[in-house]
């Protein structure tokens, strides 16, 4: 009776480890991590896909003005002179090109240095006042 006993007991402790690795396991899939950081510099496996394509060079005026200065040129906000109004234009313009240029990547009035946007270079932010002059005159 005791080796049955026993016997019972190895094949109950056997299936309970059983359960209890396979329970184990499922608690490890479940709050594994999702991801990991990976800094410049460091070897981590396969490179995450680019969120925006190389630039082949600087954007054209048209492109950052879309892009940039069409919310406050287009509707006026702030006092912006709308694109395409050449009498708001007029006197702005007599100030001439780098007088603009200037206000445009320093900022003026309620207009934000680049107009916010900081990651544009002084050569985009140039060629967006170039398109709207363009456009207003």
């Amino acid at each position: 009776m005791k080796r049955v006993l026993a016997a019972v007991l190895v094949v109950a402790g056997l299936t309970a480890g059983a359960v209890m690795a396979s329970v184990e396991d499922e608690i490890r899939a479940r709050i594994s991590p999702v991801g990991e950081v990976c800094l410049q510099g460091e070897e981590c496996g396969e490179a995450a896909a680019a969120t925006e394509t190389a630039s082949s060079g600087p954007r054209s005026g048209s492109e950052v003005y879309d892009a940039v200065c069409m919310a406050c040129h287009t509707t006026g906000a702030a006092g912006a002179p709308v694109i395409g109004d050449a009498d708001a234009w007029a006197p702005r313009i007599d100030k001439g090109l780098e007088t603009l240029v200037s206000h445009a990547i320093n900022g003026f009035n309620a207009m934000p240095a680049k107009g916010g946007c900081s990651s544009c270079p002084d050569e985009e932010i140039q060629a967006s006042v170039e398109y709207m002059v363009e456009q207003s005159q």
